[in-house]
């Protein structure tokens, strides 16, 4: 209930569950003076005022056995709020605690937390942010998940995935609601498809606990209650370098396209520009801001294929990697390609390249020991594919690898490998 504590109260004679949002239950109109608090004992003293216009509510839902959703929103924040914690997830936090207070005082505990924000980034560090601050407090109120506004389509199913899926994966959430711009049958299937993948990987499932325990023993040090990406290396320049190899990734997070040696040839290799997102001028690929990075081939164009060979060259001089396995490159060279190893591999041959190759590459399985891993600071590769076993928790390992490699001072950029055996859209955007 919006803005209207009274209809509130009316509403609560009628339904088994209400939701409020604490960002204008009381004071969401804005209605007292903007101000700025200097101490936290000045913005406590408002409280008095919640208090006041929550709790008739609160007892009401209590007389009547009604379920209660604290639902914060992290596009309708009241003022008080963002005078002092500004427009932040601790801002959201807070505000929900302090309703939890008052329902807590009067002895009422039939109600669950929503932390809810169009951005899934927003949204997971809410989340976590209260999750610490239960166990802190010694709480265990439920958690209902949800991306508020996610969109339709792909992009609502993906938002929707990174927000709850992340949080599931964690332990995270009671129950969970997919919200689309589409009508509203068309939410169940992927919401109830989220519900059913974290289920497959809690430890509940024997399976899953298996290849939870699987993973080699580690200690996990993240900061569950801030977001910070990892900061991951761009390939760095050496004196020779016949093309720019910084452009085989992008700081924000890179794309890497599968490419096969057909996709290559005269008839289609225009095509290929354009699914790749380059701009074109005379024939010509050049690289754009929606551009992919780098592209990878299992196998590569036989040198007689004077088509396609020129077409993956003039991909590589505006700086698009090519990544190829270096069995493939050792039978074919592609010059200035990256050679893809298994780390095994590249630490017995220590980092030596086949004929042609530019730069290094590893795949990791996530059952490495700490000593191997730590090994790849010695081989300095571009990037790391990060192919976690199927024998393995890929939550697990991959948690694992970071860890390691934070410990040890890498910084290489890491390509998350995963393979699926699906091919329908809806099902790879979750």
């Amino acid at each position: 209930m919006h803005f209207q504590p009274v209809i509130a109260q009316l509403v609560a004679d009628a339904v088994e569950k209400i939701r409020i949002n604490p960002g204008n239950f009381a004071d969401g109109r804005k209605d007292f003076e903007e101000k700025v608090y200097e101490t936290e004992d000045d913005y406590i003293q408002e409280r008095e005022y919640l208090f006041d216009a929550m709790l008739p509510l609160v007892e009401k839902c209590k007389s009547l056995n009604r379920a209660m959703r604290i639902g914060t929103n992290h596009g309708s924040l009241s003022s008080r709020v963002l005078s002092f914690y500004g427009d932040t997830p601790r801002g959201m936090v807070e505000s929900a605690i302090e309703f939890a207070d008052i329902c807590r005082s009067q002895d009422y505990h039939n109600f669950v937390f929503s932390m809810k924000a169009s951005n899934p980034l927003v949204m997971v560090q809410s989340y976590r942010l209260l999750a610490a601050e239960q166990y802190r407090l010694g709480w265990d109120y439920p958690l209902h998940l949800g991306v508020t506004e996610a969109g339709e389509g792909e992009d609502g199913r993906m938002k929707s995935a990174v927000g709850i899926g992340t949080l599931l994966a964690d332990g995270l959430g009671d129950t969970i609601r997919v919200s689309l711009t589409e009508d509203p049958e068309f939410e169940y299937e992927p919401c109830n498809r989220l519900a059913e993948i974290a289920d497959s990987r809690l430890a509940k499932n024997e399976d899953a606990k298996k290849r939870q325990e699987a993973v080699k023993t580690y200690v996990d040090t993240r900061d569950i209650t801030s977001y910070k990406r990892r900061h991951g290396d761009l390939p760095a320049a050496k004196e020779g370098d016949a093309v720019d190899v910084s452009g085989f990734l992008h700081k924000d997070g890179a794309v890497i396209a599968e490419v096969s040696p057909e996709m290559l040839s005269a008839e289609n290799s225009q095509y290929l520009y354009q699914q790749l997102g380059c701009k074109t001028a005379v024939g010509m690929p050049f690289k754009d801001i929606a551009t992919v990075d780098s592209i990878f081939m299992r196998e590569v164009p036989s040198s007689d294929d004077t088509a396609a060979r020129t077409a993956l060259r003039r991909l590589i001089e505006v700086s698009m990697g090519v990544v190829v396995p270096a069995e493939v490159l050792e039978k074919d060279p592609v010059p200035n390609a990256v050679a893809l190893m298994e780390l095994e591999d590249a630490l017995e041959k220590n980092g030596e390249l086949p004929e042609g190759a530019i730069r290094l590459a590893v795949t990791v399985h996530g059952d490495e020991s700490d000593e191997t891993l730590a090994k790849i600071k010695d081989l300095n590769p571009a990037m790391i594919f990060l192919k976690v076993s199927p024998d393995l928790s890929q939550l697990h390992a991959s948690r694992r690898v970071f860890e390691i490699l934070k410990k040890e001072g890498i910084t290489t950029g890491i390509v998350h490998h995963y393979q699926t055996d699906t091919d329908d859209s809806n099902e790879l955007a979750l």
